[in-house]
């Protein structure tokens, strides 16, 4: 294993020999490819040998380098590509480290020749697919290196073009640019990283592109990040989008332009990555991009990145942060469109959180800088909800809308701002189709024939009547609500005219036709008799809504005499009022009337006659003659609060607790053994049947139509009515009088006072 050296006589081990057999005094001698052969065989036969091998290739390759004596650096990278290319062992890394060491030092050389000899070498090792992964390789410098090279500015550009780690045999190196030159280089060291640290080998690309500002042409980035997450493995992928989230926080203050590419790049990558795995990063990724959404409205909104008006020192133009904010809107679309239903959801009702809404428990900023503030979040939250809303598809609409999303939504659709309202409307809208109708509906006509709009309908399922049973009555009400706002415009009505619709075609049973109908002719009636002063386009539109409306689903229904009735008002309207008709109303210059105080009987779909029509096919003739009230509060411009049914129900528990009438009371019992483990028992079994009747409570309140709670109401008033006139009659008494108790001592008859809840007091006194 060991030899004599020849200078000193001192020993020298055997692969140092074999190492420096293939560097002889002629560079040109014969001996060289048989000592390489020698040496190849030896570390084959001696794995173990293999990281020394490399070791002191590596101090004579730097020494050979200093000593300017390029023969043997090119015997030397020669020896290393061979020794790569023969031993595949579990030694190979540490050797791989000697190896890029000198490749290092090669690339660190002002010499083309040498960069390209290392550039060359490096291609060699990015090819081979080892067989142990390795951890703690840094490729830091590499990945600068090769940056660095393709922005070369060298003379000869075929020095320039080789200098780029590219395949050798390629034969049109002179005709790509620098970019494409970069692609490949990057293609290659990523390949390595996906073994090993792939943060390491993020930073430097950041870096590189934050130097030389190639975030702002972003075409540069997208390729090359598009390059890195196809070239690492698919479970590796998220740790590239944490980098880039990073990335973006870190350049918060940046110019806009600066943060909307490294966004785009983002996007970009994140479809990637969700094909694979993004593991824990889905909502931290939102979290990011809604942050940065606050922060840029509110820079556009100062002016300055300190939060200060006037006092920054950059300036900052307001379209290029709205250029932002729309790049974020649309990278949280196109994410969430490649997320699994479930991550979806799980999206959305993370984003609706964010939105802040007028409620006891979460007050908006006062003044007007907060009022701008909290109006363009809600309109950039809200858009962005809508993006990962789009194409949402769930056959489920209890998991698609739960309560917690379905309450904070709708009470965002009664706010004041149109553009708001607009945005909920077309969230509920993509949230039920769920079968691509939509673009069916997106003009109001009375001219509307189902045979040619070829609509995709399915059997309402169960999860849909049980949807509607629970949420019925809470969207007919903001539905209705809606139409009353001054501030609609042709989008509004559009938008409704399409819920309406998809609603009958996606979750429509008989009791939800029913209920459609009658709250469109509540709608007809809000216009007719205009008790909100209404603007004349507000009720033309509301009557041209109606006739829209039920000519559609007169044809869903297919009831000969329905359609008759519908058809002939409709003609009617044409004759005599066609403002009421969306063919003049719904156009860029409505036709409309000042006159429609005077609406007669014959312009109007009678809700007498569709009841009696409908009444004789099956349907709920009862319900039809019933007028559709809604619930109104004050609460309703603001989120949920307590729900008038718990309080209804807790009234009810209480006036069911304090009844007078009692029963007699029974002796008291023995109080054993057997009698306490009954009295445990019975109190559990009591508890729950308690507990249930509270939840049937609760829940009809919560549910039913106004018109069964009032019913129910009624019954109960005048039961409660009676009850407490039996309570007067036991605890009030009238008042002592003096005279009374004289006369009474004197045998004399008493005369009783009148009691004081039949006593009649003047109005002034009356409270």
């Amino acid at each position: 294993m060991y030899g004599v050296c020849g200078c000193c006589g001192a020993l020298r081990p055997r692969y140092k020999r074999l190492v420096d057999n293939i560097f002889p005094e002629d560079p040109e001698d014969g001996l060289v490819k048989t000592n390489m052969e020698k040496l190849t065989f030896y570390a084959l036969s001696a794995p173990e040998k293999l990281d020394r091998i490399g070791a002191y290739l590596s101090e004579r390759l730097i020494r050979d380098v200093g000593r300017h004596r390029y023969g043997y650096v090119c015997i030397a990278m020669e020896a290393l590509d061979q020794l790569l290319m023969a031993c595949h062992c579990q030694s190979i890394n540490l050797f791989v480290e000697s190896f890029l060491k000198m490749v290092a030092k090669l690339l660190e050389s002002e010499k083309p020749n040498l960069q390209i000899l290392g550039t060359n070498s490096f291609v060699k090792f990015a090819n081979i697919e080892e067989d142990t992964p390795s951890y703690h390789r840094s490729y830091d410098f590499f990945v600068s290196r090769f940056s660095e090279m393709c922005h070369s500015s060298h003379d000869d550009l075929e020095i320039k073009t080789n200098r780029s780690p590219s395949p050798l045999q390629a034969t049109e190196k002179e005709k790509e640019s620098p970019a494409e030159l970069a692609e490949r280089c990057l293609r290659e060291l990523l390949g390595r990283a996906a073994y090993g640290n792939i943060k390491n080998a993020i930073k430097p690309v950041l870096i590189h592109l934050d130097n030389h500002s190639l975030w702002e042409p972003k075409v540069f980035a997208i390729r090359c990040f598009k390059i890195i997450m196809y070239s690492v493995q698919p479970q590796h992928s998220h740790l590239v989008i944490q980098q880039l989230l990073s990335h973006l926080d870190a350049n918060s203050r940046s110019a806009a332009t600066v943060r909307a590419g490294i966004v785009e790049v983002l996007s970009e990558a994140a479809v990637i990555a969700a094909t694979g795995s993004v593991g824990p990063t889905v909502l931290e990724m939102f979290n990011t991009l809604l942050r940065q959404l606050r922060l840029s409205i509110d820079y556009a909104l100062t002016g300055s990145y300190d939060g200060a008006i006037n006092a920054g020192t950059k300036i900052i133009k307001e379209h290029e942060e709205r250029m932002f904010q729309e790049a974020v809107i649309k990278t949280t679309g196109s994410f969430a469109s490649t997320l699994p239903t479930y991550q979806r959801s799980e999206v959305m009702l993370f984003i609706m959180s964010k939105v802040p809404l007028p409620s006891l428990h979460h007050p908006v900023e006062s003044g007007k800088t907060g009022e701008n503030r909290n109006r363009l979040t809600q309109i950039m939250l809200l858009k962005s909800l809508l993006q990962v809303s789009t194409g949402f598809q769930c056959s489920n609409m209890l998991t698609a809308l739960p309560s917690s999303f379905l309450d904070r939504l709708l009470s965002a659709s009664l706010m004041e701002d149109a553009e708001i309202r607009l945005f909920v409307l077309e969230i509920l809208i993509s949230f039920i189709d769920r079968h691509g109708n939509r673009h069916k509906f997106s003009t109001i006509s009375t001219l509307s024939d189902i045979s040619v709009l070829k609509l995709k309908v399915d059997k309402c399922s169960r999860q849909d009547t049980v949807f509607m049973k629970k949420h019925s009555q809470q969207l007919y009400r903001h539905i209705y609500m809606s139409c009353k706002e001054e501030t609609n415009v042709q989008k509004h009505y559009e938008a409704l005219y399409s819920m309406l619709a998809l609603i009958s075609i996606e979750l429509a049973n008989e009791e939800v036709v029913v209920d459609l109908i009658r709250l469109v002719l509540a709608v007809q009636e809000m216009a007719h008799i205009n008790e909100e002063n209404l603007p004349a386009y507000n009720r033309c539109a509301l009557y041209a809504l109606g006739a829209a409306y039920l000519n559609l689903i007169s044809q869903l229904t297919a009831v000969p005499a329905f359609c008759q009735h519908i058809h002939e008002v409709i003609e009617t309207r044409q004759k005599e009022a066609p403002y009421l008709l969306p063919e003049d109303v719904f156009v860029e210059r409505p036709r409309l009337s000042q006159s429609l105080d005077q609406v007669v009987i014959e312009l109007l779909f009678r809700q007498s006659k569709i009841s009696e029509v409908l009444g004789g096919s099956g349907y709920n003739s009862d319900r039809l003659c019933t007028p559709y009230i809604p619930q109104l509060t004050d609460e309703d411009r603001l989120s949920k609060r307590k729900s008038i049914g718990e309080t209804i129900s807790l009234q009810v528990e209480v006036e069911s607790r304090n009844s007078p009438e009692k029963e007699e009371r029974v002796p008291a019992e023995e109080i054993t053994y057997e009698t306490l483990k009954k009295a445990i028992v019975d109190s559990v079994a009591v508890e729950e049947q308690e507990r249930e009747r509270r939840r049937q409570v609760v829940e009809k309140f919560q549910k039913a139509p106004f018109e069964e709670i009032a019913a129910h109401c009624g019954a109960r008033a005048s039961l409660l009515q009676s009850k407490l006139n039996q309570i007067f009659e036991i605890t009030i008494r009238p008042p002592p009088s003096p005279s009374g108790t004289i006369t009474a001592a004197y045998g004399q008859p008493q005369n009783h006072s009148i009691p004081v809840y039949e006593m009649k007091f003047p109005d002034l006194c009356v409270y």
